[in-house]
C-alpha cells in the first residue's frame, strides 16, 4: 500500500450504478449522474473491502439478465 493511501482520511461512500457495478465516492461530494448509495460508507480500504465482499459477480446486470434468458430459451 503506498504512504499516500495509508494517511488517506477522507470518507467514501461505496456507491453503485443500474448496472450493479460498484465504485467509491468522496462522501463529501454530489453522486454523480446513474449512482445511487449502496449502504455503506468509512475508509477506502473499508469500502474497498466492503466491495470485495458483495460483488461476486462482475457481469453488468444487464449482461447476467440476457445470459439468463438465452439459458432459458435453449432449455424452454
Amino acid at each position: 500500500m503506498r504512504d499516500d493511501e495509508t494517511d488517506d482520511t477522507r470518507r467514501y461512500e461505496v456507491v453503485i450504478n443500474q448496472e450493479e457495478q460498484y465504485s467509491i465516492w468522496f462522501a463529501d461530494r454530489e453522486l454523480p449522474a446513474g449512482w445511487r448509495k449502496a449502504g455503506k460508507n468509512g475508509t477506502k480500504q473499508e469500502c474497498l473491502a466492503y466491495i470485495d465482499e458483495v460483488w461476486t459477480d462482475m457481469r453488468p446486470l444487464s449482461l447476467r439478465l440476457a445470459m439468463a434468458k438465452a439459458a432459458e430459451d435453449r432449455t424452454g
